[in-house]
């Protein structure tokens, strides 16, 4: 048997599970960073995936606890495609990738993780991403932390500077629009 050593998954293996909904923000920004959460809109947010298949897996979700697509008003569904827009573009951007998938799996035999909050993935892809592990092992590789990808997107969603160039840091953070509209 081989052996991959991935000491940082024995936090989640060992440590409390949520009982609520992880995509359930609190209202104000304090647990963002800890969260991962890298933008707050008016109807909906980004952020990072803790389980990521590649670097820079992002999600945009509603803040409404919602599961269906048919469920979003208009203006929850304009501001996600507009979210998704600009991630692609801060992807690209970024870590210069050669594509990305960008997607819903709604409902679990969809291969939602978490059915009950929808919410989509943009996963970065570059040309021979899947390494011989991946393809021989059932493994793949991270080449960054998740902390130094957060660190490293969040001046793009910082200050207006959205899909611009990032924001140069020792400014305040954009706060308008970030306050959660929910109808839960």
């Amino acid at each position: 048997m081989k052996q991959l050593w991935a000491p940082w998954r024995i936090e989640y293996i060992l440590g409390p599970k949520p009982d609520t909904c992880v995509f359930c923000l609190p209202a104000g920004p304090q647990e963002d960073e800890q969260r991962l959460v890298l933008y707050r809109g008016r109807h909906a947010f980004v952020i990072m995936n803790k389980f990521p298949y590649n670097n820079g897996h992002l999600m945009v979700c509603p803040y409404r606890h919602v599961m269906n697509i048919a469920d979003l008003d208009t203006t929850e569904t304009h501001e996600i495609m507009d979210l998704l827009q600009i991630c692609a573009t801060i992807l690209k951007k970024h870590f210069n990738c050669e594509g990305i998938n960008i997607g819903l799996n709604q409902g679990e035999a969809a291969g939602a993780g978490i059915r009950e909050h929808m919410h989509f993935h943009l996963v970065p892809r570059w040309n021979g991403d899947s390494s011989f592990m991946a393809v021989f092992d059932e493994v793949r590789t991270m080449p960054e932390h998740l902390s130094r990808s957060y660190a490293a997107l969040k001046p793009y969603f910082t200050n207006g500077a959205l899909a611009g160039e990032p924001y140069s840091a020792g400014s305040s953070p954009h706060q308008e629009g970030c306050s959660p509209q929910r109808n839960s």
